[in-house]
């Protein structure tokens, strides 16, 4: 149980700054092209409790991080947050502008995996040694990383979907978002079967070290 405190405790930060700011990212960039539907809901905010979704970011993580513990098994951790209300009418450019708003959550993350190796690099110059920092630092660059190619995947309702809606031509578009109601069922059917985990690993490795290497960490 103290193992499970100890990962909950290392975790819980970066796991908030990273759905938070992935959230209000996509909310302001909407905002900025014509759409306020998410400043109208107070979701263009860094307060983490407007973006928590109680089962898919508390509740669903925290049990498979439990089981996963208990089993022995490797950690494999599923969860999401609330999604941005976006009106895609209310754009200035609808095809167009929905391009740089799905492209918001995926830049914010790779930015806090940046700030997190910026972080971990000031605590290794300075001579800090406690491993608490240290290891959030590391679980800030990886938790970022792996959010940021999920969401990059191009499923719906993921942004990777939407740019691809955003990029096709109109015929095409239409008949690509006539699968968004299946894409949940499709992204759990690909994630359990391990399919996109064994596709998505060696992006989030190179993506990993490639930072460190960038940092000299």
């Amino acid at each position: 149980m103290e193992h499970i405190v100890q990962e909950v405790t290392v975790l819980i930060l970066p796991i908030i700054f990273a759905i938070t700011l992935h959230e209000a990212a996509h909310g302001y960039v909407a905002r900025h092209f014509g759409d306020a539907t998410a400043y109208l809901q107070g979701r263009v905010s860094l307060n983490p409790i407007r973006h928590i979704d109680p089962f898919g970011t508390v509740i669903l993580p925290l049990g498979m991080l439990i089981l996963s513990s208990v089993t022995g098994g490797g950690a494999f951790l599923f969860g999401w947050a609330k999604p941005v209300p976006v009106n895609f009418g209310n754009l200035r450019n609808p095809k167009r502008d929905m391009l740089w708003v799905a492209l918001a959550g995926p830049a914010m993350n790779l930015l806090m995996a940046l700030l997190w190796a910026a972080f971990l690099k000031g605590q290794l110059a300075f001579g800090m040694t406690e491993p608490f920092f240290q290891d959030m630092a590391d679980a800030g660059i990886k938790i970022n990383l792996i959010i940021m190619l999920l969401n990059l995947v191009p499923i719906l309702p993921l942004d990777g979907g939407r740019i691809v809606v955003s990029l096709l031509p109109p015929r095409l578009a239409w008949r690509f978002s006539q699968l968004e109601p299946y894409g949940m069922v499709i992204l759990l059917v690909l994630l359990f079967s391990t399919v996109l985990t064994n596709v998505l690993a060696p992006f989030i490795s190179i993506s990993y070290y490639a930072i460190r290497m960038l940092f000299n960490i």
